[in-house]
């Protein structure tokens, strides 16, 4: 399989490979949010849930904010990335993307109708990998990554995010978002 000249880093996106067999991973696109010596953190943002953020939080009001399986771990977690720099400790992706913060905070403002429900994604469980488990995957071209790009994070459509991301690449690139799941049913 292909790679991209990318290197990891928050903001940026990694898209799995088209036969990635992992079913928590196959045909995935994950916001890195944190990458360091430590390992890496991040979400999986085309895998929407049918649960509303209502029935996950006691308390928060009913809202059009969509819900992601983020990924296999600690699927007992809430986790959200925003654009709001103004919750207390949130943590600085890039640009004006934040993820975490006082989820207090967060739900006032929710209730009193001062956050915008376009400017906040929400996710059941996150993806980790230890220190260098990530680069590991990387070098064994399980993961395809593209760049940052804000815009691509609060957009409405995720369900074709992975054959998108893909295709914005060109090349080679565009050419894999055509790859069936399975090519023996080609």
């Amino acid at each position: 399989m292909i790679t991209s000249s990318f290197k990891p880093q928050a903001g940026r996106f990694l898209i799995s490979e088209p036969f990635m067999a992992d079913a928590n991973f196959q045909r995935t696109v994950v916001l890195l949010v944190e990458h360091n010596e430590e390992g890496s953190l991040g979400f999986v943002m085309n895998r929407k849930i049918e649960q509303s953020l209502h029935e996950l939080a006691e308390g928060m009001p009913t809202t059009q904010a969509p819900v992601f399986m983020g990924g296999p771990v600690e699927q007992n977690t809430l986790h959200y990335v925003h654009q709001d720099s103004t919750i207390k400790g949130s943590r600085k992706v890039f640009g004006e993307i934040y993820w975490s913060g006082d989820f207090e905070d967060i739900k006032s403002k929710m209730l009193l109708g001062t956050f915008n429900h376009e400017e906040i994604l929400f996710f059941v469980g996150y993806s980790g990998w230890g220190p260098g488990q990530l680069e590991k995957e990387l070098s064994e071209k399980a993961w395809i990554i593209a760049p940052e790009n804000p815009e691509i994070i609060f957009e409405s459509n995720h369900t074709s995010l992975w054959q998108s991301l893909l295709r914005s690449l060109g090349g080679k690139f565009q050419v894999l978002s055509n790859y069936p799941i399975d090519p023996s049913l080609n």
